[in-house]
């Protein structure tokens, strides 16, 4: 497998960030052929682009959490268990709205107003979840989105942010996927956090399904992408896939989720762990941890770019 900065060179080849600020969680029947339902709850996608890349789902503008290749990403999260997310307003697992940001619950009125996402009606955005301690999802995404920001960078991508910093409300779900299909991105990632059952441990990528919309053309893209992120994730990270979902190979599969469905190029979402898990939080709340995250979704994208 070539280097990155070789595979710029060679299929002029950018990349576009999304960061995601919440996670959202999928339903227990979850399964990589079908969607899972989430309760509500929102993505946080954060999104950057290098050059030729991806667009990723907007979860910048709230906090950048996703890389990718002129793509956009959203993220999904496995059903919570009782104490999921603190019940602040819309502050759900929803991988549609996983781009909020710190102001996001002071303006339910915005995140809240309904948007099209091709086969149904979503809300805007959501407040996202966060540690025990504090730690919030939208601060976790961003900084990663920056440290992947760097590392394409560095490698001659052009990365584009769905959002740059942690204040501010939206964009919404809706925006984010037009962000990445604006920038003809070639891979976007959005990166989330989930708030899972407090016992449920890893990591799970959510990739799109044919619905009907911009997102069929890239479907099978978008689940390479989403198989080569699996895997270097994994590498990277030193963590396993999610054990709270009914599919425990790590990648789940939805027609929910705006960011995905609306995006007309290859994207997914990564639900890099669990905030609600006491070990998981440890780790996401670790600034050298999430520098493996991003080096970890570099090197995925890597893989992805080297498979043509």
């Amino acid at each position: 497998m070539g280097r990155l900065p070789d595979l710029i060179r060679a299929a002029g080849t950018g990349v576009l960030l999304v960061a995601a600020a919440c996670g959202t969680s999928p339903s227990p029947s979850a399964s990589p052929g079908a969607p899972s339902t989430p309760t509500a709850s929102a993505t946080v996608p954060a999104t950057s682009s290098s050059a030729p890349a991806t667009a990723a789902t907007g979860s910048t503008r709230p906090a950048p959490t996703t890389a990718t290749t002129r793509s956009t990403g959203d993220a999904t999260s496995s059903t919570p268990a009782t104490p999921r997310r603190r019940r602040e307003p819309r502050r759900t697992h929803d991988r549609d709205r996983s781009g909020s940001q710190r102001a996001n619950g002071a303006h339910p009125e915005v995140i809240n107003r309904l948007v099209d996402i091709g086969n149904r009606r979503k809300e805007c955005d959501t407040t996202g979840t966060a540690t025990t301690s504090g730690y919030r999802e939208s601060a976790h995404n961003l900084d990663v989105a920056r440290r992947l920001q760097a590392i394409l960078e560095a490698a001659g991508a052009r990365v584009v942010l769905t959002r740059s910093s942690d204040d501010g409300v939206g964009p919404c779900i809706d925006e984010r996927a037009r962000i990445g299909n604006a920038a003809g991105a070639d891979a976007a990632v959005s990166i989330h956090a989930d708030g899972g059952p407090p016992g449920g441990t890893g990591f799970h990528v959510i990739r799109p399904l044919a619905m009907g919309g911009p997102v069929d053309a890239v479907v099978e893209r978008s689940a390479a992408l989403a198989t080569a992120l699996r895997a270097s994730f994994a590498t990277g990270t030193g963590t396993a896939p999610s054990t709270y979902l009914a599919t425990q190979d790590g990648i789940v599969a939805r027609d929910d989720l705006g960011g995905l469905n609306l995006s007309a190029v290859p994207k997914v979402f990564v639900e890099t762990g669990n905030m609600q898990n006491p070990a998981d939080a440890a780790r996401l709340s670790d600034p050298s941890f999430r520098q493996r995250e991003a080096e970890g979704l570099a090197d995925g994208l890597t893989r992805f770019f080297a498979q043509g």
